[in-house]
């Protein structure tokens, strides 16, 4: 028989149901049913090492998604800083575009507030 590398795994095997072990057994990929038909491994050693594989998958997949959680993060945070400059940017310009508007200058000419009416010329009807 060989050895585990880890006695844990073989605990929670014992612990595992009916069900749960099927279950495991049918995830097995690769060399470990094969291994298991040879009758090379014992079924708890096989359900043991199915064990140990999967809980390896499960960590390397935590810690990938933890790094794509991270980057997608530091872009969002990108985005967000971008947005803020760009707003502070249009802020500021709509600032310097109010400010001249804001000082009226007083007319030189005082304009009268009656302008004179413009005269239509009529056209000339000629019978025919």
């Amino acid at each position: 028989m060989p050895k585990l590398s880890n006695p844990l795994y073989a605990e929670k095997v014992k612990k595992l149901s009916k069900i749960e072990s099927e279950r495991l057994l049918s995830r097995m990929s690769g060399k470990l049913p094969r291994r298991l038909e040879k009758d090379k491994l014992s079924r708890e050693e096989a359900l043991a090492l199915q064990m140990e594989l999967e809980d390896e998958q499960l960590q390397e997949w935590r810690k990938m998604m933890a790094t794509l959680n991270s980057k997608a993060e530091k872009k969002e945070e990108k985005k967000e800083k971008k947005k803020e400059e760009k707003s502070e940017k249009q802020h500021s310009n709509e600032a310097e575009k109010a400010a001249p508007a804001a000082k009226v200058k007083a007319p030189s000419k005082v304009k009268s507030a009656e302008k004179p009416a413009k005269v239509v010329k009529a056209k000339k009807v000629t019978a025919k």
